[in-house]
């Protein structure tokens, strides 16, 4: 007579038991990253290390490891990852509306801050953190947008804003609408900014006579236009102002006032 014992009838589910073990060997690994920038800070992470992290935000019991690395791959940039459109961060396996969410949060926290940091603080010290904001506002974005930074008398920033937005190629700005804002914030001078979306960084003929036309009408105004700002797709933007072009526009807008005068 054969004997069974309990053992016989008792089957293991290998793919619970799988999940469990990748769980565990998930969340040490995560651990890991945590730890490593808590103990050394955010440069100690790769880019892939960075993106993982922020994707296991909206999906913690998940594997980001390698949606992360093609992620990267596909966009080339942490920061093309954070400007990608959700459309196409879709197109990447392993990439869904939580995790993507998470991407976009993040992006928007930061946008906040960095806008939030600059207000109060003079300009002409702080450049570098207005050119941050803005170029972190603006780079990516598929059309046009033109933006101002009012500025009080003592030329500390009181608040940016978008003046206008535009296509592709074209970005009409109209300079009442400039003054308005400006005068609406009391403003005594004022930084203005636009992208290409194509990521040039050099200004076109169009860019130098919109510069002109809206210094001479901030002039009239008694508000000073204190610089022009590029953003393209990199780290950095065009200043007008570095290149001496606001210096030149300043010699022929004083020409001519002071003959219309």
């Amino acid at each position: 007579m054969e004997r069974r014992g309990f053992a016989g009838n008792f089957q293991v589910n290998t793919e619970f038991v799988d999940n469990k073990k990748w769980q565990q060997k998930g969340a040490g690994h995560r651990q890991r990253l945590r730890d490593k920038f808590l103990e050394r800070g955010i440069d100690a992470l790769s880019d892939a290390e960075v993106i993982e992290l922020l994707l296991t935000f909206g999906t913690p019991r998940t594997d980001c490891k390698e949606p992360a690395r093609a992620a990267l791959a596909e966009f080339k940039s942490l920061p093309a990852v954070l400007d990608a459109r959700p459309e196409a961060l879709k197109t990447i396996k392993g990439l869904g509306p939580k995790n993507i969410f998470a991407l976009q949060f993040i992006q928007g926290a930061a946008r906040r801050y960095l806008r939030q940091r600059i207000r109060g603080k003079t300009y002409i010290s702080s450049s570098k953190d207005v050119a941050d904001y803005l170029i972190h506002a603006m780079r990516g974005l598929e059309h046009e947008v033109f933006m101002a930074v009012f500025l009080d008398a003592a030329h500390a920033v009181i608040e940016t804003e978008v003046i206008s937005e535009g296509t592709v190629t074209v970005n009409t700005v109209y300079p009442r609408e400039l003054i308005k804002s400006a005068l609406a914030h009391n403003a005594s001078a004022l930084v203005i900014a636009h992208n290409h979306p194509s990521g040039s960084l050099t200004p076109s003929n169009q860019d130098k006579k919109l510069t002109r036309t809206l210094y001479l009408a901030c002039s009239f105004m008694q508000i000073n236009l204190l610089d022009h700002l590029i953003i393209g797709a990199g780290e950095t933007a065009y200043s007008f102002a570095d290149h001496g072009l606001m210096a030149a526009l300043q010699d022929d807008c004083t020409t001519l006032l002071a003959q219309s005068s």
